[in-house]
């Protein structure tokens, strides 16, 4: 479909093609026709292929820099400690993402079977996609419209061969646009078990998971709960907890009151996700700072 104007009904009113704003409409036409209202078939498709993957969650932020991917992966990591746990990764931040690297995959490529697209695996029991393994350096800029970023998640859902899997973890970029809804139209006949959100105390953070929250509500995703982090810092040397980022408002604890959500928990600012085996979630041996 054409460029739409501003106040289209959508596909699916009952005035698509025939409202007063569809006039001079490029898709007038074909809104009249009913065509654009008919279902996607991936739909049905992906809910076939999801059949195999017990729970769904989404892991999702109003604001980009509180730490999402980085609990994303930590969460996918924790659940993968169980070795009988079947754990899948998708990171759907099609032009900034950053699982690659904060896995410890980078350079690394996905090859296609007869099934679709191998997961790059981490562990035998984590297996990890991202649109990072697709770009030939990791400098390249992905310049993609919504139609193309909704086809490539698309493919991610359909044509990955995840296999049995016990969790899925979505990443997703911060806000609410075309890479949220595509995955929740694309999930929702799989049935989705819920979102959860990640903030930090400030006040500038909380006014977008306010939306984020929001949005969830608007779409129908439950909201499994609400993760602050970057809490507080505790000095490794002097043990003295400072707060980097005050909340001046009541911090996430206030706003999961007043929307009545609940909250999950409290992550600290911790130096040692600073250190470089710790990002790539591959410590030397005798260290475990990811369970800690």
């Amino acid at each position: 479909m054409e460029e739409v104007p501003h106040d289209c009904p959508g596909t699916g009113s009952a005035q698509a093609g025939r409202g007063a704003s569809c006039q001079g409409c490029p898709n007038q036409r074909l809104c009249a026709s009913g065509a654009g209202a008919a279902p996607d078939p991936a739909i049905e498709e992906i809910k076939e292929k999801m059949k195999s993957v017990k729970h769904k969650i989404l892991v999702l932020s109003g604001k980009g820099g509180v730490g999402k991917s980085t609990f994303s992966a930590h969460l996918a990591h924790g659940l993968a400690e169980d070795e009988n746990t079947q754990v899948a990764l998708l990171d759907i931040d099609i032009c900034g993402p950053s699982i690659p690297k904060i896995m410890g995959l980078e350079g690394e490529q996905v090859h296609q079977s007869g099934s679709g697209w191998s997961p790059v695996f981490l562990e035998d029991n984590l297996g990890v996609m991202s649109v990072g393994f697709l770009l030939s350096s990791p400098d390249d800029a992905v310049i993609w419209r919504g139609p193309k970023k909704n086809g490539m998640i698309k493919q991610f859902l359909r044509d990955v061969d995840w296999g049995e899997v016990d969790y899925l973890i979505v990443d997703t970029p911060p806000g609410t646009s075309d890479e949220h809804l595509s995955a929740v139209q694309y999930l929702a006949a799989a049935h989705i078990d819920g979102a959860v959100i990640i903030t930090t105390p400030q006040e500038v953070s909380l006014q977008d998971v306010r939306k984020e929250i929001s949005f969830c509500r608007k779409v129908k995703l439950p909201v499994l709960g609400v993760v602050e982090n970057m809490t507080s810092f505790v000095c490794p040397k002097c043990q003295k907890e400072s707060q980097i980022f005050p909340p001046t408002t009541g911090g996430a604890e206030v706003m999961c009151q007043d929307l009545q959500v609940p909250l999950l928990g409290r992550v600290p600012l911790d130096p040692r996700i600073g250190i470089q085996d710790f990002c790539s979630l591959r410590q030397p041996k005798g260290e475990d700072h990811v369970s800690s």
